[in-house]
């Protein structure tokens, strides 16, 4: 039995039909027409500083794992900071980029970042020995595996890897049959404020309508690209992704896309674009022309947790950071990340920091769960 790889420096070189054979289509964001999207449409690419390097794990002939690999040159669109770890390279005189990341870029997603149709188990010290070697015949300071799921970041830690600690907040459908029912889980106070923030929506005369698949035409499309750019301009930004990536979306994987519109007056002022699976909604890109009081609460949050009752997905992940979801019934979850630094110095140095931000972390998850409206 024989292991090799090799690497590609575009998913279209590797096709639709082989990779999906063995990343399928179930999660949105490891599929082909996400990934193909995001590099066709050039949101992806050298030029922006994520330059593909998918890597192909091969037993014998038969190729067993797909790695989502990309030769970074910064550190923007992956929502785990390692900024602070750069600077420390830089006042060394060492060289923190070019390194190595397996991720989805811009998209802070935890799931299966490495596909396989064998045991990870059986995998995953092949692969971990992989990317060390990348890292030093390429002179890459590091390899970063990013949102991973609970097993695969566990392999990688038994691997030697160091394992890092953040939190989101998600939302857990217990068996709810309906937004009230959800809402009786709440002490009083908090039920009340909910009712208020989804009374004050209507009072402006908004309403929420939802557009799923084919019905996301390109007229929708339109009003929801508005939205995203301008969320980012008022922020004295431009948004990472472009509208003929999402045009891409609505052509190629429809099914797994459901729009939120907020309509005031005839007209659409607010949109939130989702993802979802056979268990999940994940809230991904919102944008509003006008300002609305409770109109974000109401488009990104509440109409996503009805979406889920009323079509028994059992998990909505409402997109990073937010403080304020604790108190509308968004629980703190543990997330995970994998680091391979190739310098020991650095590695000690680094290794420690994540140990006491993970102290941190915990204390923080604990004390933001006194927050939470359930009752005891």
């Amino acid at each position: 039995m024989t292991y090799r790889f090799d690497l590609s420096e575009s998913i279209s070189h590797i096709g639709k039909d082989a990779w999906n054979a063995v990343a399928g289509t179930s999660n949105p964001f490891i599929r082909y027409e996400f990934l193909e999207s995001l590099e066709t449409s050039g949101a992806v690419s050298t030029a922006t500083g994520w330059q593909p390097q998918h890597l192909r794990l091969y037993k014998d002939d038969t190729c067993i794992a797909l790695v989502p690999m990309y030769l970074k040159q910064h550190s923007y669109g992956e929502y785990v900071f390692d900024w602070a770890w750069a600077d420390a390279y830089q006042r060394h005189g060492v060289s923190y980029y070019p390194k190595l990341l397996t991720a989805i870029p811009f998209s802070p997603v935890s799931g299966p970042k490495i596909a396989s149709n064998v045991p990870l188990e059986e995998i995953l010290p092949v692969l971990a020995q992989i990317f060390k070697q990348l890292c030093h015949e390429k002179h890459l300071s590091s390899w970063h595996g990013l949102f991973l799921d609970n097993n695969q970041h566990t392999l990688l830690e038994n691997a030697g890897f160091l394992s890092r600690l953040g939190s989101q907040y998600h939302w857990f459908n217990r068996d709810y049959q309906n937004f009230d029912h959800f809402l009786e889980s709440f002490t009083s106070r908090k039920r009340k404020t909910v009712k208020r923030e989804r009374r004050k929506v209507a009072e402006q005369n908004v309403t929420i309508h939802r557009f799923e698949g084919a019905e996301i035409n390109e007229s929708l499309l339109n009003t929801f690209y508005h939205c995203y750019q301008l969320t980012y301009a008022k922020r004295g930004r431009q948004g990472y992704l472009n509208q003929d990536f999402f045009e891409r979306l609505i052509k190629t994987m429809p099914e797994q896309l459901v729009l939120f519109a907020a309509e005031y007056k005839s007209e659409f002022v607010a949109t939130a674009l989702c993802f979802k699976d056979e268990k999940t909604l994940y809230g991904r890109y919102w944008g509003c022309l006008e300002e609305f009081d409770s109109l974000h609460f109401e488009t990104c949050f509440y109409t996503g947790i009805d979406y889920c009752i009323q079509h028994s997905l059992q998990h909505f992940d409402p997109g990073a950071q937010g403080e304020h979801k604790i108190q509308r019934g968004f629980e703190p979850i543990e997330t995970w990340s994998s680091h391979y630094i190739a310098e020991p110095g650095f590695l000690r140095a680094i290794d420690q920091f994540v140990q006491e931000e993970s102290k941190l972390v915990r204390t923080q998850m604990s004390e933001l769960s006194e927050g939470l409206p359930f009752k005891k």
